[in-house]
């Protein structure tokens, strides 16, 4: 009988130590309350508490990544669209984590995904398409100052798809279309322009000096009578003889 009550006391006092003794690793911390009253954060290592008195909530403090939820926007312009993100955040307050809010992750997801759609509300298609990066500040900006009284610190915010209509999805493709068949013509006139420049050059220089003109035609014999499979008959101007009877009188 004395025997069966030292082991209910060691079973009991087994309980009360395993309840009195915490560990917590070193990304973690404990938030404390003693008879409901926060006592503070504590941690990393052995923590000791007051059996039946003490109460400790453990906190994660290594940064989370959190997948905004796709959400229906529609941009300035009027078009509807399906955007979702990513967010990545962590407690730098575990006291205000756990006494500012109630859920800190749930509050943040939500927090996230107002701003979201508030933000993308007051830009336009071709904006969230070509300025995500700003966007993405401005939405980190936002979304951390809102948390900041609950501990949380946000440090970045990522758009990751914007899903479009298909019919919007046709218009942009014709408007791709458009503006490259704009650059091929705008190159090509630019080419026009440059080969017209050069020629008239040419042109000047040629008329300027007539013997040009006779050079350029034997230079045009020369390249002509490459090919051994043709016969090519050139009428022949009395006129290139003329600067070479001159020089002989």
């Amino acid at each position: 009988m004395q025997l069966a009550t030292y082991g209910i006391i060691a079973f009991l006092a087994l309980i009360i130590l395993s309840n009195a003794i915490r560990i917590l690793r070193e990304y973690e911390r404990g938030v404390i309350f003693r008879l409901g009253r926060l006592i503070g954060a504590k941690g990393p290592g052995i923590i000791f508490l007051i059996p039946l008195v003490d109460r400790m909530l453990r906190v994660d403090l290594r940064t989370i990544t959190f997948d905004v939820p796709s959400q229906d926007v529609i941009t300035r312009d009027n078009v509807s669209v399906k955007v979702n993100a990513v967010l990545y955040f962590r407690v730098m307050d575990p006291n205000k984590a756990i006494v500012a809010v109630a859920n800190f992750f749930e509050a943040t997801s939500q927090i996230a995904q107002t701003t979201l759609r508030s933000v993308l509300g007051q830009v336009e298609l071709d904006e969230l398409l070509a300025n995500r990066e700003k966007i993405n500040q401005e939405l980190q900006k936002i979304i951390d100052h809102q948390t900041e009284p609950w501990g949380i610190k946000v440090s970045v915010v990522e758009i990751k798809n914007v899903d479009l209509p298909p019919d919007m999805t046709r218009a942009i493709a014709r408007q791709a279309e458009a503006e490259r068949e704009r650059r091929a013509k705008v190159i090509h006139a630019e080419g026009e322009l440059q080969a017209s420049t050069k020629l008239a050059g040419a042109a000047a220089i040629i008329s300027a000096q007539p013997s040009t003109l006779q050079l350029r035609f034997l230079q045009t014999l020369t390249e002509v009578s490459v090919g051994k499979t043709n016969t090519i008959i050139f009428p022949l101007p009395i006129d290139l003889f003329e600067p070479f009877l001159k020089d002989r009188k």
